[in-house]
């Protein structure tokens, strides 16, 4: 597995409105162990988002900071240029940041959003280069991450892995025993 998609939810839809929530902690430290799982057991080289806030934002942080121990790389594919465009403005700040610094960034269609074919399309394509996903999402509250996981389940030979509450449950409880102060 040399290239994964990473997908989740958006900010509002965790009811997260800041980005010091601490809930974004334990989000990204779920998704920074799972990364780290496939760069040591599988080879991952990329990583790729289409820079929608929240779990793919966090993602692009997530492997800017793997890249000091680790040869891995991470391209955004947002579905048209300025989809950050009705963003909040610490978002928006975060998002034009990101496409500087990561390995690469291409809108897939050029000029604004025209209409909803272009997320289909979005989620096709980072289907069709990516050999898996991986997806933070409950299976019984899917959110806007029903589409793409739809077009992935229907995608041969592609591998879904998911990040669940129980995921997230865990990694909570791991931060919680790494705390000194948790055994005295």
């Amino acid at each position: 597995m040399k290239v994964v998609t990473v997908t989740g939810y958006k900010p509002m839809e965790m009811g997260i409105f800041k980005e010091d929530d601490p809930r974004v902690t334990v989000i990204k430290a779920a998704i920074q162990k799972r990364l780290i799982q496939l760069i040591e057991e599988e080879g991952l080289e990329w990583v790729i988002v289409s820079g929608q806030m929240g779990v793919e934002l966090w993602t692009a942080e997530v492997v800017l900071d793997l890249k000091e121990t680790y040869d891995i790389q991470i391209a955004i594919f947002p579905p048209f240029e300025n989809q950050d465009s009705r963003w909040p403005d610490n978002l928006k700040e975060k998002y034009q940041e990101l496409t500087f610094v990561v390995d690469f960034y291409k809108p897939l269609y050029e000029g604004d959003y025209k209409g909803a074919y272009q997320f289909r399309a979005k989620n096709m394509w980072l289907i069709d280069k990516s050999d898996a996903c991986l997806i933070l999402m409950d299976e019984e509250f899917q959110g806007s991450s029903k589409y793409f996981y739809e077009y992935a389940k229907k995608a041969d030979n592609y591998e879904i892995l998911l990040i669940t509450p129980m995921d997230l449950e865990d990694v909570v409880e791991e931060m919680r025993m790494a705390n000194p102060d948790y055994w005295g």
